[in-house]
This record gives C-alpha cells, structure tokens and sequence, in this order.
C-alpha cells in the first residue's frame, strides 16, 4: 500500500460553471439553475464570498445531450473574472479547435485583465461530430493525447519565453515572442494548466505535462489507483502534479434525504439524452487499448451526471459530507470540482456550512500531526 504525499495545504473548491443548458445532470428533474450571464455573474460573486478558488467554464459547441445552449468557455471566463475580484476562471478548451498561440494570446489577455486569475483546462476531445461536422480531422484517441501534450508545451513555451521555438508533430513555431506575458504573480510561473481523462495517455499527459490532473468522479480506491499512476509519471519527469476530483453534492439535512434526492434525480433521467450521451463517450473511453477511457466503465446511472460525479458520494447533512472530503484529502485530493442541483441556493449553502467544518477537520489534522495518510 502506497501513500500520499503529505501535505498540509487548505482544500481549494471549484464549482462547474453553468454556461451550457440543462444544469450538470441529464434529468428533467427542476433545477434551478440558469446558463445566462446574469445568473452565472451572481454565481460567480456568490462563490468567491463563500470560499471557492477556482470556477470551469465548459466546452461545448455542438448543441446535443440536453445542452441544447452554450456559451463559448473562454468568453465566459473573461465576463466572470471581470465581474470578480479573487476568483480565479478555468476556460475547457479543444486543442485542434484552438491553436496554441491564439489561446496563449487571449489567455495573457484575461490573465492581465484579471491580475492573474486566468486558468486553462485542455480537453483533448471526445465528441467527434464537433470535429467531423466542422471539417475538422478526428484523430485517433492517444494521437489526441500527443496533440495535447504538444499543445501545452508551446502554451508553457510561449507564456514563459521570448523567442521560443517548437518543433513537433502538430505544432511548428520558431522564435515566437508573445508579449505582454501572463500578469506577474509571487510563486506562480504561468497560468495553471489542468488536463483530466482516465486513460494510460491521459494519466501520462498529467503527470509530465499539466500542473493539475483532472479526475472523474470516483470512489477511494478508484482515486488511489489514479493518483498513484500519475504521481509515478510525475515524479519519474522530475516534477509535482496536483489533483482535482469532480463530485456532484447533493446536501439535504440527513442521508436518507441526500439519497432520496439522488433517487429522484435518476428516475427522472432523460432516456434518450444519456444514451446518446452513453455512445459518444463509452465509444471514445473503450477506443483505449487497455480499455482505461474515460467513461469505459461507467454505468447508465453514473452518465446522468456528466462526469461521474455521483461516484464520490458527496451526499448526506454538511457533516457527513465534510468528513467525506477529508477522507479524499488523506488520499491526495487537493480540490474539488463541484457541481449541484439548484447551483445559486446550494452552492452557497455548501460554502457557509460545509467548507467551515472541512476547516475546522484540517485544522485538527494538522495539530494532530496526521500525516494525511490515514485510511489509505
């Protein structure tokens, strides 16, 4: 049994931002939940009141799956780090849909507009029809990954040097030189990079190449298991990767009511949205050789919530749910990605009263001496 790296640093919180339609499960359950600006403006200021770090926006062009509306990822971030003062906006993006330079030049932009709150989240693509119907080429899954890789090599390149040259498969600079730089921040080298995913060339890709790796939606051992892979690619490329983990919060005033909630969410499903939600992403998770896709194993039940978020079983009264973030916390989770029913009312909620006893379980582990190790 491996551990973790110990570390005593605060949890950080994201939540998902809600610019496409529909909300974050595949239900025509209510949500009270809106994709327009003015909504996702109140969000936003609501969140960084109540101790959340980071917010995504999602990518999607497509209009399909019960995201029938979308506002593009990264015009979103800049409107919400504009309309903020501390939050700091992850925009998902489609390497082959951007260049690498062209989103290393909006993303200085936002990042000085900003001073230094503009983060990049590279989706390597899932959704063929959003390349094929473009005309733009679909490569073959790990052939994605490696465009990936390359991609965040030359936005590194270019937000840390002048005259930078690279020489790859997908991308050829030569003595490039973007200016201004991202904004000056004390300790931070360039804007953060996430990447996510679950197969053998995702997990690499994280730990050579991002600053944080992205996880679906898993339970403790499947964590573990993802955690210990990247930290070995980390650490055999000389560096640290930081991890997120996405889990869907469902905080009622007990589990029997948390669950029942999960119950009504899943009977009202929209059939016919998660299938075809269900082939587009388990063809692309199982196009893996060793079958470790995203999604390759997820059940009907999981795909309601787009990103498996009902695995991390963030359900039940703020205690219940705080004690469970901590236990993810001694297996080396250093944020979570969340998502919500009625974003405004729960997300709120969820700051004023689960994040205050989640610091209150850190502050004890840390005069304790845990090593953050336990329950490993």
């Amino acid at each position: 049994m491996t551990e973790t790296t110990p570390t005593h640093e605060p949890l950080k919180f994201a939540y998902w931002v809600p610019n496409v339609s529909g909300g974050l499960v595949i239900s025509s359950i209510e949500q009270r939940t809106d994709w327009g600006y003015d909504y996702n403006v109140k969000l936003a200021r609501t969140a960084e009141r109540v101790g959340f770090e980071y917010a995504l926006s999602q990518v999607r062009y497509a209009s399909s799956y019960g995201a029938a509306q979308q506002h593009e990822s990264t015009s979103i971030s800049l409107a919400l780090l504009l309309a903020t003062e501390k939050l700091k906006v992850i925009s998902a993006i489609h390497p082959g849909i951007w260049h690498p330079a062209v989103l290393a030049k909006f993303i200085n932009t936002a990042d000085q507009f900003s001073h230094g709150r503009a983060a990049v989240n590279v989706v390597s693509g899932w959704f063929k029809d959003e390349y094929t119907d473009l005309g733009l080429e679909w490569l073959e899954h790990d052939e994605r990954y490696e465009r990936a890789a390359e991609f965040i090599q030359v936005l590194r390149g270019l937000w840390t040097q002048e005259k930078f040259s690279f020489h790859g498969k997908y991308y050829d600079i030569t003595d490039f030189t973007l200016r201004p730089f991202p904004y000056e921040v004390p300790g931070r080298a360039h804007p953060d990079i996430f990447q996510g995913g679950n197969s053998t060339a995702a997990r690499f890709n994280g730990g050579a190449y991002s600053d944080w790796y992205f996880s679906n939606g898993k339970d403790f051992d499947g964590f573990t298991e993802q955690y210990d892979d990247v930290t070995r690619i980390a650490a055999e490329h000389g560096r640290r990767t930081r991890f997120g983990l996405n889990g869907f919060v469902i905080q009622r005033d007990s589990r029997a009511e948390a669950e029942a909630q999960l119950r009504e969410i899943i009977a009202n499903a929209d059939d016919s949205a998660v299938e075809g939600f269900r082939k587009s992403v388990q063809e692309a998770g199982n196009a893996t050789k060793d079958k470790k896709g995203m999604w390759a194993d997820s059940t009907v039940e999981d795909l309601v919530q787009y990103n498996d978020g009902f695995r991390t079983q963030l359900f039940g009264d703020a205690q219940q749910i705080a004690e469970r973030i901590i236990e993810y916390k001694k297996r080396g989770v250093d944020l979570f990605l969340l998502g919500f029913l009625h974003f405004q009312e729960e997300l709120e909620r969820f700051g004023e009263t689960v994040i205050p006893i989640v610091r209150e379980l850190e502050a004890d582990l840390a005069r304790t001496g845990d090593p953050l190790t336990a329950g490993r």
